[in-house]
């Protein structure tokens, strides 16, 4: 399980395949000066707010980076491009 490290002092676990495409995802808005919500569920429903004056920190429990599936970092950038924010979806097919 990797960490996604938002601020000082918040944490939440991910899967590691699942935290490489959300932080494709966040970088590459974040690199763009875009701020947006990104929501989840585990056992409680979650929602933050991504700034880029806010400190993120990405870790992992794996060295090796997993391969990409594109068409799933499309899916989590079109939502990251809505209103409703970036959410966690199922990974697709590639």
């Amino acid at each position: 399980m990797g960490v996604l490290h938002y601020g000082e002092e918040k944490e939440f676990t991910f899967d590691d395949r699942l935290l490489t495409h959300l932080r494709t995802v966040i970088l590459g808005k974040l690199g763009l000066q875009e701020s947006f919500a990104f929501s989840w569920v585990d056992d409680r429903q979650h929602t933050i707010w991504l700034h880029p004056a806010v400190t993120v920190h990405f870790e992992f429990d794996e060295p090796a980076t997993p391969e990409l599936n594109h068409a799933w970092v499309e899916a989590l950038m079109q939502f990251a491009n809505s209103p409703g924010g970036l959410r966690v979806i199922e990974e697709p097919a590639p």
